[in-house]
């Protein structure tokens, strides 16, 4: 999906909505600038069409929810796996998942639900930080060997979604709540806060959390895999 775009019309107005079509955004999730006034108009040109130029950039928050959905909806599209496949998927991961507890030596019980896509997995015990490792790492190394390892046989690709101890969900709730509690210290300090590199999933969920406060703006800076957000009062 494009992020940037130029855009022209007969008024500056004409000009945005004719980019924001092309973007399928609204006017609020992107930047604006100006690169040919209306206004200002030589004396050569009068008798020439008038034309505006502007340049749409997509705002950063936006960039991210386009590629995520992107992403979502190149899954949904493409993961379509028959009843055979799915019980095909299983059964390796089944196989596999007998194999690795036993290794492990550790009472772990574990859940394979099958979805059109592939498979749901959730493994539980009392101990089991050392698999979802520093902010999920480990846990999702483990989700790709799953994935991998459940379309064995199969032509078409297996999404697997792994979950330990009810990590992912832990995780979400925490990082709303760091969310509004970095939000209200920039509120009180005046002073813009950098959070340390997340995965792209992480900081959607930021995002989201606080794209309703009429206060404070999220953007994303950096490159992959250190991409950091940062948390700051709006302009006004």
């Amino acid at each position: 999906m494009e992020n940037k775009v130029v855009a022209e019309g007969k008024t500056t107005n004409e000009a945005i909505e004719n980019g924001l079509k092309i973007l399928k955004v609204s006017k609020n999730k992107v930047d604006i600038k100006v690169l040919e006034n209306e206004d200002k108009r030589s004396f050569f040109s009068i008798l020439t069409p008038r034309v505006v130029k502007v340049e749409l950039t997509l705002k950063e928050q936006a960039n991210e929810e386009a590629e995520v959905s992107k992403r979502n909806n190149k899954i949904k599209q493409e993961i379509i796996l028959s009843e055979e496949e799915q019980q095909k998927a299983q059964e390796n991961a089944e196989e596999f998942l007998k194999v690795f507890i036993e290794k492990l030596d550790e009472k772990i019980s574990y859940k394979i639900e099958k979805e059109k896509s592939g498979l749901k997995i959730e493994l539980n015990s009392e101990n089991l930080g050392y698999l979802i490792g520093y902010r999920g790492e480990t846990l999702y190394s483990l989700q790709n060997i799953l994935a991998a390892i459940a379309g064995k046989g199969i032509d078409n690709r297996v999404r697997v979604i792994l979950d330990i101890e009810g990590y992912k969900q832990k995780r979400e709730k925490t990082l709303e709540e760091l969310a509004q509690k970095v939000a209200k210290t920039v509120i009180r300090t005046k002073k813009p806060v950098k959070l340390e590199p997340m995965k792209a999933y992480e900081r959607k969920i930021i995002h989201s959390e606080l794209q309703n406060n009429d206060k404070i703006d999220t953007t994303s800076m950096g490159e992959e895999p250190h991409r950091r957000i940062v948390i700051s009062l709006k302009n006004k």
